[in-house]
């Protein structure tokens, strides 16, 4: 149940932009523009702002040098300049951090509230920005693996019950989810804007972020994006996939940059958009779940994740999680999966592959 609070929450409309600390950032700039293709709107001798194909803000990924690779803002826009209000007020209510800058934190954003919110993350929320070309119909700038926006975060946490109450509060709805029979919560993914999901809740010690995620419009725009990779010596970018999630139903394929901040390509989930969509609960055994097609999930996936910074810049320091592990109730020692739930049969050794865990050495 959620804790009742009297503020109200600001209307956000989806996720915009994450500030990611880089520890190189030319060659950060070599993997997210030279090979990924995200265009730069502007960049520094400190600083690259970067924006997909379909966007009209100005960025949607700042990348900044700093001496420890981290994530230093979850960015989202909300619908109007008082919402702003809102949401420093709704924070301030819950006993948070809260800064305002009137000129915004970073270029081509204005007034903005960053805040260290309840499970320790760095939020950003903004109305104002400067606009810039949509490039949407510039064909001859696409590259056959075109990122045209931005899709959504994943955050790691250790108590995803509490991470979805607050949420809710913030106005997010719950899409789909994966929990056990005993009612042990794995993972949640939330929404905004109607698709899946602009922020995912995973199971972890945390506050880490999981992943940030782009969209391309087609299944071929991924494929392509493995093609170049495996063209460039690159292939060891690649932590998972491609393949077709269960949850979401979308396409992916899980990217690490230089300096292991975790990036997926995503493309072709659903709509969510009626206010009786309906939640998808998954057990947490069934082996597609993660995987539409049952391919076995490589343990650093469930492991690591980026380091949060605090409101100056210092590293959040991690809270163990304490309720049972994705990663060791199914591919660890004694974990299990099924394909066909109710049959005895264990799942066969070549399905169960190089990362069940207990077998692998």
């Amino acid at each position: 149940m959620s804790i009742s609070h009297p503020s109200q929450a600001p209307d956000i409309l989806r996720c915009a932009s994450m500030e990611l600390v880089v520890t190189d950032l030319a060659e950060s700039r070599k993997f997210y523009v030279d090979t990924l293709g995200l265009v730069v709107t502007e960049e520094t001798d400190s600083e690259i702002y970067l924006r997909t194909f379909d966007e009209f803000i100005h960025h949607n990924l700042v990348l900044r040098q700093g001496p420890v690779a981290a994530v230093a803002a979850f960015s989202y826009r909300v619908r109007s300049p008082e919402d702003l209000d809102l949401a420093e007020q709704f924070y301030r209510d819950r006993g948070c951090e809260v800064r305002r800058n009137k000129d915004g934190f970073v270029k081509g954003i204005g007034d903005s509230v960053r805040v260290q919110d309840p499970l320790g993350f760095p939020y950003e929320f903004f109305y104002e920005v400067e606009h810039v070309e949509r490039l949407a119909w510039a064909y001859d700038k696409h590259i056959p693996g075109a990122l045209v926006r931005l899709d959504h975060f994943n955050q790691i946490t250790p108590d995803v019950p509490t991470a979805v109450s607050y949420m809710e509060d913030l106005g997010f709805r719950v899409t789909e989810d994966i929990r056990d029979e005993a009612g042990t919560v794995y993972a949640a993914w939330m929404r905004r804007k109607a698709t899946v999901h602009d922020t995912a809740m995973t199971g972890g010690d945390g506050p880490r972020m999981h992943h940030i995620a782009f969209a391309t419009h087609e299944k071929h725009n991924i494929l392509a994006i493995c093609d170049k990779l495996g063209s460039l010596r690159q292939s060891d970018r690649i932590e998972r996939g491609p393949g077709r999630h269960g949850v979401s139903n979308a396409f992916y394929l899980y990217l690490r940059d230089p300096d292991g901040h975790r990036v997926e390509i995503y493309t072709q989930d659903y709509y969510t958009g009626d206010p009786d969509n309906p939640l998808v609960s998954w057990d947490v055994h069934d082996n597609q779940r993660r995987d539409w097609w049952g391919t076995p999930v490589v343990p650093s996936w469930y492991r690591d994740g980026s380091t949060v910074l605090d409101l100056d810049g210092n590293p959040v320091p991690l809270v163990s999680r304490t309720d049972d592990s994705e990663l060791e109730q199914t591919i660890g020692a004694d974990g299990f999966s099924y394909t066909r739930k109710g049959e005895s049969e264990e799942m066969p050794e070549w399905k169960q592959g190089e990362y069940k865990l207990g077998h692998q050495l």
